[in-house]
Order: structure tokens, then C-alpha cells, then sequence
């Protein structure tokens, strides 16, 4: 098998070493190979990077171990240059179940250019990845905090959520933080509603009479004080998030003009994919890497179906959240589309149909430098009426008639 590259580094992490073996051109034309073990220190790392440079090495591949691979990746990515790779690629042949063995393994397959390097954005969107995925475990803990708050209220009988949409609301809080201060009467409550919720007094005097104790009490002032710190802390990681994406602002401008796409969702389109299309092929793989398009599994000429293929769980979670908002758009393409299919296959199949149309154009928005186009709800009627229209044309034709169209007025 021909040798691709020359001088290669194979490279199996751990959370504690990083085993390392390099390949380079032998005596009588054959191949050499050498392999140690550094730590996964900064220093050591440094010492591994300054020999493999001393080797020639222009290449090196190692597994996306968990985030172990970050460290190494980033001290090397500047000498040489370097592939993050899929174990599920590398895996298939058994019996090699040690350090030095997956090493050796990595260098042969590269060497011979049988690797393929996944995408890895460079440092400026790696910084605005940490902060949309780190909004995005903050928006998880909130969600999880308030059904505490929620599920502790039901204990002593306190039925707000049954009224009121969220325990968290203005109005919510407002009565909360009376209950705590110790006041009991589910009148007086009920009165510190606000807004549209007033109308609903009735309803908030029944679900405010129940068992509040004391110990209901210091549980939900230790809830609602997590719930304050994780607002605070959401409030400045937005304004971080905006000062950090201002260099890709006419990208996430142009994003926000697809239907169901709002200010947070482009930002998390623009630091999963780096904002620059030119790093994709086509809009086909995007949409593969990031896990919005279907498998294909075909055996002997027939295709059975497949699920979506695993991708990029971040983009994939804030373009089917893009795509249920899109859904309830009025007289939109998005919408139309999500609701012909979900009367055909479901509603989750329809989200992430929607979330591959999604993704697809901004691919063609952000490579033509265009905002959204709408085709309009009835677009797939009108592309299958001219269809039709042509498929009988050239049938007349192929009977020797001569076609004119005159369409009725």
C-alpha cells in the first residue's frame, strides 16, 4: 500500500498520558516506528511537541477522547498540522486493546492516508463555543431548579403552576416571596398578581390554600436563591456571548431572518460551524455532520430506513428548538413543510426535517452572503403543478402532437 505521508505521529490520549508513536521513512526503503509516553501536563506536553518537530513530524492524528484531546491538540496545532479523528473509524479491526498498540495503529492508517480529520474551528470560535455551551448547561440547571421549586410547592399544596404558567413568572415570585416572609391568607396573595394574571384571582386564591410550613419555606428561599444566581449568571454570559461574536455580527444578523431563528440560535449556528461554509462541501454534508440528515443503509440494491445520523448534539438541539418555532409561524414554507410530513410520519420526524431545511439555507445564506428567502406555504403545490404540467406535455409529444400552453385567465 502506497505511503501518503511521510513522517506521521499517532497519538492515543488519556485523561494522564498521552502515548505517542511516530512513523518516518527507514533504511532500504521500509518504514521506522517509535513510540513513548509524555503526561498530559502543559510541560510534558511541550516536550512531546518539541520532539516531535524534532522528528520531521508535519502530521499528527489522535482520537476525540472525551475533552482529554483538547491539551494535546492545541500545543501542537501550531507546529504541524493536525487531525481529530472518529474512534468509530479506527475501530473495526480487533485485537489491539493497549496504549502502544492504538498508537501504532493511528500512524499506520495515516501514513497511508486512510484517516479522515473531523472539524475542528479555530481559537476564536472555540472561545465562543465555551460560552454558548456553557449558556446552554445554565438554561439546563434553571429548567431543572424551577421543576424542583414546582414538584416542593405540590408537597405543601400550593398549586401556582396550575394557574400561572411557570412558578418563575413576576407574579409567581411575587406571591412566593410573601409566603416565605410568612404570610398565610390566600386572599392577600392572590392580590399581588399582576397584569393579564389578575383576571385569574379566583383560580389563584384556590391554588394558594394549602400546608406552607416553615421548612417549605427555607427550601424554597434556598431554591429561588439559586434560581437568582443562575439568572445573574445567564445575564452576563449573554452580554460575553454578544461581545464575542461581534466579528461574525453580519452572519448572525443574516441568520435571524429564517423563520423560528432567534438572536441566541444564530449564535450557536455561528460557533458550531465557525460561521464560514467553505469548510463543508456542500450543504449535504453539513447537514450530515451535524446530525440533521438521515442515515443510508442500502444492501443489495434496497435502502431500508434509517434513523438521523449521530452529529453535533449542541447544533442539532438549538436547530430542532429553531425548527418548533418555525412550525408555529403563519404562512411560511417552515411551517407548511413540518406540517406535511408530521401528518405523514410524526411530529419529531417533521422537527428534524424542519431543522435540516434550516440548516440548509443558512449554508446558502451565509455562502451567498443573502438574508432568508421565504418560498411560501404553497410551494410544493405549485413545483408539483408545473411538474405535472411538463410530464404531460412531453407525453403529447412523444404522440406526435405539438403542445401549446394557454392557461385559463
Amino acid at each position: 500500500m502506497d505511503v501518503m505521508f511521510e513522517r506521521v505521529a499517532g497519538l492515543d490520549i488519556g485523561k494522564k498520558s498521552v502515548t505517542v508513536c511516530v512513523r518516518t521513512p527507514g533504511h532500504g526503503g521500509g518504514r521506522h516506528g517509535e513510540t513513548r509516553t509524555f503526561r498530559t501536563m502543559t510541560r510534558s506536553l511541550e516536550l512531546m511537541r518539541d520532539w516531535l518537530v524534532g522528528q520531521g513530524v508535519t502530521l499528527a492524528a489522535m482520537e476525540s477522547t472525551s475533552t482529554y484531546w483538547k491539551p494535546a491538540f492545541y500545543a501542537l496545532e501550531e507546529q504541524m498540522e493536525c487531525w481529530l479523528l472518529n474512534a468509530a473509524h479506527m475501530k473495526a479491526v480487533p485485537g489491539r486493546k493497549t496504549d502502544v498498540k492504538d498508537a501504532e495503529w493511528i500512524a499506520q492508517l495515516l501514513e497511508h492516508g486512510l484517516l479522515r480529520p473531523s472539524f475542528v474551528p479555530p481559537p476564536p470560535i472555540r472561545r465562543l463555543r465555551l460560552l454558548t455551551r456553557y449558556r446552554v448547561q445554565l438554561m439546563g440547571d434553571r429548567t431543572r431548579d424551577a421543576g424542583r421549586l414546582e414538584k416542593m410547592l405540590e408537597d405543601a399544596s400550593i398549586k401556582i403552576s396550575s394557574v400561572a404558567s411557570s412558578v418563575t413568572t413576576v407574579s409567581a415570585r411575587a406571591m412566593l416571596a410573601a409566603l416565605i416572609a410568612g404570610e398565610a391568607d390566600p386572599e392577600v396573595l392572590a392580590q399581588l398578581a399582576k397584569g393579564k394574571m389578575r383576571s385569574k384571582i379566583p383560580d389563584l386564591v384556590e391554588a394558594l390554600t394549602g400546608h406552607f410550613d416553615a421548612d417549605h419555606a427555607r427550601l424554597a428561599a434556598a431554591m429561588l436563591g439559586r434560581l437568582d444566581r443562575v439568572e445573574a449568571a445567564l445575564a452576563s454570559l449573554d452580554e460575553a456571548i454578544v461581545a464575542a461574536s461581534l466579528p461574525w455580527a453580519r452572519q448572525i444578523e443574516l441568520l435571524q431572518t429564517i423563520p423560528g431563528v432567534g438572536l441566541k440560535v444564530a449564535q450557536v449556528i455561528v460557533a458550531e460551524t465557525g460561521g464560514d461554509t467553505s469548510r463543508f462541501p456542500s450543504a449535504g454534508h453539513l447537514a450530515a455532520w451535524a446530525g440533521v440528515a438521515p442515515a443510508i443503509h442500502e444492501s443489495a440494491g434496497r435502502r431500508t430506513p434509517a434513523r438521523a445520523r449521530h452529529g453535533n448534539k449542541w447544533l442539532t438541539s438549538a436547530l430542532v428548538e429553531a425548527a418548533a418555532s418555525a412550525a408555529r409561524s403563519k404562512k411560511t414554507y417552515l411551517a407548511s413543510q413540518q406540517a406535511r410530513i408530521a401528518s405523514r410520519r410524526g411530529p419529531r420526524r417533521a422537527q428534524v426535517a424542519g431543522a435540516h431545511s434550516i440548516l440548509d439555507g443558512a449554508y446558502y445564506m451565509l455562502e451567498r452572503n443573502e438574508p432568508y428567502h421565504d418560498l411560501g406555504p404553497d410551494w410544493m403545490h405549485r413545483r408539483n403543478e408545473q411538474a405535472q404540467i411538463r410530464r404531460l406535455v412531453a407525453q403529447l409529444e412523444h404522440l406526435g402532437h405539438t403542445v401549446v400552453i394557454d392557461p385559463a385567465a
